[in-house]
């Protein structure tokens, strides 16, 4: 029987550039040792090699003609060849190393610098790390060897060939230069001569306000391109744009934890800055006060997305902070959220009353948006008028009839209530009750037959009953309004790919269960690392929930000096899962690890 390679170049026309992988990697060749070790069929070889025929794939790498094809694992458990699979089986080939290319980890400003575009589109290599003594260069021909001797001649260290995706390569390679470029043409515009790097701190803000670099000039507006679409394919929640004495560090938030991403010259810095304001609307020429404002874009592929904007002035000129709004969020089921089934249940008996209030509470960024917006878009229909007052806005949902604050004009969260209340709402969403008027008119038209939600930033949800009472109100108006309160947090979920099973401390678990007695899981997860979750271990993040009903027996321990511990056993007799238990239930689903809930919820050791 022929061997594979030749029936194949029997089957197609022209002839075999290349005897084995020792030159540059040939469609033929690739198909011949992927059949020889059982990896593909030779019926799925033909395929490929006759789709590879059309002018427009020949062009591509030998690897991306065949993940193309979809194929999968000719030997049982027949797993799908991915690109990164082939990537993974070439580096073995090769007797090379494998690196997957984290764009977050490759400082681009360095390895930019160190060979031109023209040289590493022509070898398509692309440097991705370096030091003193080497440089690290990706690569999908691991025979094309020429340009190492070159290169270590030029830069005259070490150059260490690694195999890497051939697309990331192509993607990268193209995304990291025009980068550079226009970074570099955008501070070439301006006169160096006229920027004096020993200015105290004052002159500093007057120079951003100067204005050297125009926030309209193209090289500014392909770096902020690059910035959001960056952003949306590293799943990032916040862009942090933060001015620095010489240059301006852009941090991503990514699974709760702040990534640094870049660092653009000073001036560079004032200039994007100066154009995601223009985009937002806001005024340009303002820069002494905080100002706050919207954006609208798309994703890579397509979907709409809204940014919220908000700036503060620092020592070194405007901070600049994006927080990112996926809508697809909030087409989330509650389950998708964190919620348990049992909790879904308590919270959907809640939000079932015709009347009364429920609160959200929790710090910054633990989701209480998230879950009013699912909520309110759950329960709006024609039938229903939901109105908002919010500060700011902090997604545009067509359904909901919004209110933005506007403190200059005296329109704060109380008069935006007062205003909902003569607009026949059903429900009613205020984004914060801060003070004694707001919370009033919360009250107010929870007794006048609405609905009524709204945040507070409180550790749990029992304090949340000791935070009104110290506002000022009532606490017989407290009984006869509320409804319940949820307190949330946002844990990081273990990485699917890298997670391992391990043990569990018997003195860590009763921290974190007491004083229950939660049987502690035969088997926990804990987090390895890998390519996928960029060695942190973890992958997403997921709710942990503590939701307090307010039972006639909850309400009757309500009064002016309301004792919290009292309050909290009677919830808990009740059923209510703190917080430290919903953690300790998503650990014994797999999903967290203990210390990612003593991270965010603490232990329950005060609930003794």
């Amino acid at each position: 029987m022929a061997s594979p390679s030749k029936a194949l170049r029997e089957e197609a026309p022209g002839e075999c550039r290349c005897r084995g992988l020792d030159r540059i990697l040939n469609l033929e060749n690739v198909l011949d040792r992927l059949v020889e070790q059982g990896m593909i069929t030779f019926q799925d070889a033909r395929k490929v090699l006759s789709a590879s025929q059309s002018a427009d794939r020949k062009e591509n790498h030998p690897l991306v003609q065949i993940a193309e094809r979809r194929l999968h694992r000719a030997v049982p458990p027949h797993e799908p060849i991915t690109l990164e699979a082939l990537t993974v089986w070439l580096a073995r080939e090769a007797g090379m190393p494998y690196v997957r290319i984290d764009p977050l980890k490759v400082d681009v400003s360095t390895v930019t610098g160190l060979v031109s575009y023209a040289y590493a589109a022509r070898h398509r290599i692309l440097p991705i790390e370096a030091n003193d003594d080497e440089v690290v260069i990706a690569t999908a021909q691991p025979s094309v060897e020429e340009w190492q001797e070159e290169l270590e001649r030029i830069l005259r260290r070490r150059i260490v060939a690694v195999i890497s995706n051939p697309q990331d390569i192509s993607r990268y390679l193209v995304e990291f230069y025009a980068l550079t470029e226009s970074v570099k043409r955008a501070l070439g515009k301006v006169d160096s001569g006229k920027i004096n790097t020993t200015l105290n701190l004052e002159q500093l803000i007057e120079l951003g306000r100067a204005g050297a670099l125009d926030a309209n000039d193209r090289y500014v507006v392909n770096i902020v391109d690059w910035l959001l679409q960056y952003a949306f394919d590293q799943r990032a929640s916040d862009i942090h744009l933060e001015p620095r004495r010489e240059e301006g560090d852009v941090r991503f938030r990514i699974d709760g934890v702040l990534h640094l991403v870049y660092q653009l010259p000073g001036v560079v810095m004032g200039a994007v800055i100066s154009r995601l304001k223009v985009l937002g609307r806001m005024d340009l020429a303002e820069k002494r006060r905080p100002q706050d404002g919207r954006v609208k874009t798309k994703t890579p592929s397509g979907e709409e997305v809204e940014l919220r904007l908000s700036t503060m002035p620092t020592v070194f000129g405007e901070k600049l902070v994006m927080r990112i709004f996926d809508p697809q969020v909030t087409i989330r089921s509650f389950e998708e959220l964190g919620l348990s089934s049992r909790d879904l249940a308590r919270w959907r008996e809640m939000v079932g009353h015709p009347y009364g209030i429920i609160l959200v509470t929790g710090p910054t960024g633990s989701g209480k948006t998230t879950t009013l917006y699912t909520t309110l878009k759950q329960l709006a229909s024609p039938e229903v008028n939901v109105c908002t007052v919010e500060e700011p806005i902090e997604m545009v949902e067509p359904r909901f009839n919004q209110m933005q604050v506007q403190h200059a004009i005296g329109l704060d969260f109380a008069n935006g209530l007062r205003n909902l209340l003569r607009q026949d709402p059903d429900i009613i969403m205020v984004g914060e009750i801060r003070d004694l008027e707001t919370a009033e008119m919360a009250v107010q038209a929870a007794l006048t037959g609405h609905l009524v939600f709204s945040t507070l930033h409180t550790n749990d949800a029992v304090s949340a009953i000791v935070r009104l009472l110290d506002i000022g109100v009532p606490h017989y108006l407290i009984r006869a309004t509320l409804l319940g309160v949820v307190a949330q947090r946002l844990v990081r979920t273990l990485c699917p790919a890298c997670k391992r099973p391990g043990t569990l401390d018997d003195d860590l678990w009763q921290s974190l269960v007491a004083p229950w007695k939660l049987v502690k899981p035969e088997e926990v997860f804990l987090p390895t690392g890998c390519l996928e979750c960029r060695e942190t271990g973890y992958l997403g993040r997921l709710g942990i929930y503590e939701i307090l009903t307010l039972s006639p027996n909850v309400r009757k321990l309500i009064s002016p000096d309301t004792d919290v511990s009292l309050v909290r056993k009677q919830a808990m007799k009740e059923g209510m899962h703190t917080l430290n238990i919903s953690g300790a239930l998503k650990i014994c689903q797999g999903l967290t690890t203990i210390e990612e809930v003593f991270r965010v919820a603490g232990t329950g050791n005060d609930l003794n």
